[in-house]
């Protein structure tokens, strides 16, 4: 029988995990091999593989060990959270959604609405890196609302969250199941709802390794089929297209002309926003994912910087592309239902236009195999915020129940529940039903991403009140906190921008009240979700004093990054200019 690791009561937090203090020791050091050696313990008997893998019934017993900070497995890889990072996030929204986004602002307003959007979120996820390598929680941003802004907002943006992802989950089952008619395949869809279902139940019974495994993978393929697609879009684009499709000649950039850059003028564009921030959202999982990776002040920087090239290879390039392959009056962009019907994916009407036999078919694969991806990040996202509402006094303590497998086990149940709700669409109602629960979801994003960068605004004032520098942190928002009130700003304007088109949306005329709150429901949610979390914990806005910067902040391994900040300047310029960006 292996022996025990050599680990006592006076166990600590340390790096987001365990950390044993030696008495021969002045500052303790983490070992990470010994500390998952330790959590497959349990009375002296080693945990089995199936097990730790949650395949067996003692599995999902509570964890026992004395871990209040993160009970979960800390199993991510740098290759997972360079994935989840770089593809984790792109699916149905950019897939499928952007055709009605290309319907209503046309090619040049789909650009203008998601390079908004990407400069948005580029300083988001820098602010969020931050404050994820100084405060390595699980739960992830939405504590970092309750700790530097107000308590009573931390309150709201966690269920926020929880509601976001409780509600894109039935969603991304709904376009899974349509994919397949694509295929003219005569079976109900809610069969084919029941086992995409199946599939994700079984990849959350192997816990964060299978969730980092499956967005290894599946953002492999997107990524693979969105750098085919614009191969071939510069082919097709140039005239190389098959005789019998649209490009065999010289195609250029005609619909930017004919029937033009822009649909519906300014209206157009402002009606974009929330279409293109829904496909951005999961961008900041990658700070969520952080608190349950191996060696998160490592992983984090390089996975956060790669936010940058997905935002620009797979978001932009690939929309120009469409724009110049797809006119913006298509009557296919339309479809049934154009956030869910991937016959109107504007990927998928480009294919077929330009003759690509089977292309369109491949496409498909990929939107299925996406929708199902952030399915997954929809339950992984969910249980861990829901978890962490839990261990905070914020929701029942039966959320913060962890088995020995570190899955958060009745969190990331009460999520799967949650798609359940995908059957509504069988029915004739469904439809409608989705409008309003796409309302409640559609801003859910934007209030998440304005409050990591005034959470990262009111830590870093605290941090110099109290004393501290910026040499003091390890890993340094790349336009600091200037990038932080740019994001701020931009979440607002927004804002205001989704609010005109409530008001006054296409087509002319005022909207009625119906109208009005399927476009802007999530503002109501979240300021009644705020006065609840007031009137519970009778906690307003914090003043700078009232910011704690130094309890669970991670104990940095500044030889180690002395050492190689020298490596790194000690190196040609074209190698620290590569460092930045890659």
């Amino acid at each position: 029988m292996a022996a025990k690791p050599d680990f006592t009561e006076k166990d600590a937090v340390h790096d987001g995990g365990l950390a044993p203090f030696n008495a021969s020791d002045d500052v303790p050091a983490y070992d990470a091999p010994k500390a998952a050696a330790f959590e497959q313990y349990d009375g002296g008997a080693p945990l089995g593989f199936w097990t730790r893998m949650g395949c067996t019934p003692e599995s999902f017993k509570r964890r026992t060990i004395a871990d209040e900070a993160n009970q979960l497995n800390q199993t991510l890889k740098p290759r997972h959270l360079h994935m989840i990072a770089i593809g984790g996030s792109i699916g149905a929204g950019l897939f499928v959604g952007s055709g009605s986004a290309l319907n209503r602002a046309g090619p040049g307003g789909i650009l203008l609405d998601y390079g908004i959007i990407g400069i948005m979120i580029f300083n988001v996820v820098y602010a969020l890196g931050e404050l994820a390598v100084m405060y390595p929680v699980s739960g992830g941003f939405y504590t970092y609302s309750t700790r530097f802004i107000d308590p009573s907002w931390g309150f709201a943006m966690g269920w926020n969250y929880v509601f976001q992802w409780a509600i894109v989950l039935p969603l991304e089952l709904v376009v899974a199941g349509i994919t397949i008619s694509y295929w003219q395949v005569d079976v109900n869809v809610g069969v084919w709802i029941t086992m995409f279902l199946v599939i994700i139940i079984a990849i959350n019974v192997f816990g964060v390794l299978g969730y980092g495994e499956e967005e290894f993978w599946s953002s492999c393929l997107k990524l693979a089929a969105i750098i085919i697609f614009m191969i071939i879009g510069v082919i097709c684009v140039c005239g190389g297209g098959p005789s019998d499709g649209q490009f065999s000649s010289y195609h250029g950039a005609r619909f930017f002309y004919d029937p033009g850059a822009f649909a519906n003028g300014f209206k157009g564009v402002c009606a974009v926003f929330v279409s293109a921030a829904f496909a951005f959202s999961g961008t900041e999982l990658v700070g969520l994912a952080a608190a349950e990776a191996m060696d998160p002040v490592k992983a984090l920087p390089g996975a956060i910087k790669q936010v940058f090239w997905r935002i620009t290879l797979f978001y932009i390039l690939s929309l120009l592309f469409v724009g110049l392959m797809v006119r913006h009056d298509d009557d296919q962009l339309l479809g049934n239902n154009p956030l869910i019907d991937v016959t109107a994916s504007p990927f998928v009407i480009a294919a077929k236009n330009a003759g690509l036999e089977g292309f369109d078919h491949f496409l498909n694969v990929v939107i299925m195999v996406s929708v199902i991806s952030i399915g997954n990040s929809g339950v992984y996202g969910g249980s861990r915020t829901l978890t962490a509402l839990a261990e905070q006094g914020y929701a029942p303590k039966l959320f913060a129940y962890v088995d020995r497998a570190g899955r958060p086990l009745w969190s990331t149940l009460i999520i799967i529940a949650c798609g359940l709700l995908a059957y509504i669409n069988i029915s004739s109602s469904g439809p409608e039903i989705f409008d309003w629960l796409l309302a409640l979801s559609g801003l859910a994003a934007l209030f998440t991403w304005g409050s990591i960068c005034l959470a990262h605004i009111r830590f870093r004032k605290a941090w110099a009140y109290h004393g501290h520098t910026l040499d003091e942190i390890p890993f340094h928002a790349i336009f600091g906190v200037y990038g932080s009130w740019l994001g701020l700003g931009m979440v607002i304007l927004v804002l205001i921008a989704q609010f005109y088109v409530a008001v006054w949306p296409l087509g002319g005329g005022v909207n009625d009240a119906e109208g009005f709150f399927k476009a802007y429901l999530a503002l109501p949610v979240v300021m009644l979700f705020w006065i609840c979390g007031y009137f519970w914990k009778k906690t307003g806005w914090l003043r700078t004093h009232q910011i704690d910067v130094d309890t669970g902040r991670r104990e940095i391994d500044w030889p180690r990054i002395h050492a190689h900040r020298a490596r790194l300047s000690a190196m040609p310029a074209w190698r620290r200019a590569l460092h930045v960006v890659f």
